[in-house]
């Protein structure tokens, strides 16, 4: 068993908190979602969150569908606001403490996301959950995950998904696909396999931030791999 970490960057999909809803956010995977990371908040692990928001709007099929792509992303940017503050609320509700900071300047919703400020909230106990992306249009929110985790200097970044690592191919669409315990990011590369949008993954390789790929969606998971389980894919230098 590798060491317990002491800071993470929790990456949580917008598309997962639909549950078996075609959109919106299913308040069972919320509430497991908030409950899993209260469990690891109680160990004195620091985390730091970013979510999606695809659950309510992508900006990039907006712009397929006639928006313009800087607003539709904007739109998108939006949408992970409102999971941002479902999923401070329900952690909350569950008896953690959380802070919701946003990239860009939205008082009294959030607080602006300061580096030092983040830091210092999760010295406090605080789970940070900053919303808004990179504050910019063509960036996702993986690029955004691997840019706060970057910042925050965090142990490793923790892709929560709904399937329990990196596969060979889809396996929710090849009953065939075979699963990585390990990958190098040179691997990956070279297998062009589907981890991180490419801008996200380059920022984490370039400055030897470790990911790992893991199923948020079975509870009890965030606690094992805090707690230093290898469960999952770990992608490393």
């Amino acid at each position: 068993m590798a060491k317990p970490y002491g800071r993470i960057l929790l990456k949580l999909s917008g598309e997962s908190l639909m549950g078996g809803g075609q959109y919106g956010i299913d308040t069972t995977v919320l509430n497991s979602y908030a409950s899993q990371i209260i469990e690891a908040q109680r160990t004195g692990v620091q985390i730091g969150i970013v979510i999606g928001g695809g659950n309510i709007f992508r900006g990039l099929t907006g712009a397929g569908k006639g928006f313009d792509r800087v607003k539709g992303d904007q739109m998108g940017m939006l949408a992970t606001v409102i999971n941002s503050l479902a999923l401070q609320s329900a952690v909350e509700n569950g008896g953690g403490k959380a802070k919701l900071m946003t990239s860009v300047n939205m008082s009294p919703i959030g607080e602006l996301y300061v580096r030092d400020k983040a830091l210092q909230a999760m010295a406090d106990g605080f789970a940070v959950i900053i919303a808004g992306g990179t504050g910019n249009p063509f960036f996702t929110t993986d690029t955004a995950s691997a840019l706060r985790g970057v910042e925050i200097a965090a142990d490793v970044l923790l892709k929560g998904t709904r399937v329990d690592g990196i596969y060979t191919a889809d396996p929710e669409k090849d009953p065939q696909a075979v699963k990585f315990d390990r990958l190098t990011f040179d691997e990956v590369y070279r297998r062009d396999l589907k981890v991180m949008d490419l801008t996200a993954f380059t920022l984490c390789k370039e400055n030897d931030l470790p990911i790992r790929v893991f199923d948020m969606d079975t509870p009890g998971n965030l606690m094992k791999v805090v707690s230093g389980e290898e469960i999952g894919t770990l992608v490393t230098r």
